[in-house]
């Protein structure tokens, strides 16, 4: 008997969710595409440490094998 009620809310969430339109910050997506992602990248590719804190196979890929 409850399952109306129930299916009920589910249609309208997934109504608001299809119709839904955020604000698009189309400067961010401009600058995302093109490769302009800002000071954080920057950073991130000019620090030595960071990308041996990514390499988790390191140790494993040595030339000792």
């Amino acid at each position: 008997m409850g399952r109306g009620r129930a299916k009920a809310k589910q249609t309208k969430v997934a109504r608001e969710l299809k119709y839904y339109s955020p604000d698009t910050d189309l400067r961010a997506l401009e600058a995302e595409l093109h490769g302009n992602s800002g000071p954080q990248a920057d950073r991130a590719t000019h620090d030595g440490e960071q990308d041996r804190e990514d390499d988790d196979y390191e140790s494993w890929s040595s030339a000792e094998r």
